[in-house]
């Protein structure tokens, strides 16, 4: 009688998972279709004229300030790492000096 049962049993399970896997499959087709009918309804009354995009020349900002701030960062960099070689020169120089003592 359990062998019957279980066989029972088993059967309703996999008939329900079927049927479920089987109405979601039908469900999301259905959607698909009334999608793709809607996009192919937008796409033959679209428009055929594209309008053309702006130059590139407008469509730059210019920023006088921000442009100021930009270079005015840059020269303080440029004068840190001219002074940072400068040190390292002196430094280098001052070593040699100490080590092997003036040149003639």
């Amino acid at each position: 009688m359990s062998f019957v049962a279980g066989s029972v049993a088993g059967a309703l399970i996999s008939g329900g998972v079927y049927y479920g896997f089987s109405n979601l499959i039908q469900t999301r087709t259905t959607e698909h279709r009334s999608d793709l009918h809607n996009l192919s309804e937008r796409l033959v009354t679209a428009s055929s004229v594209v309008p053309s995009p702006s130059p590139a020349s407008t469509r730059i900002a210019h920023r006088p300030f921000l442009a100021l701030i930009q270079s005015r960062w840059n020269e303080e960099l440029a004068s840190a790492f001219s002074a940072v070689t400068r040190w390292e020169r002196h430094a280098s120089e001052w070593g040699r000096k100490m080590l092997y003592g003036e040149r003639p």
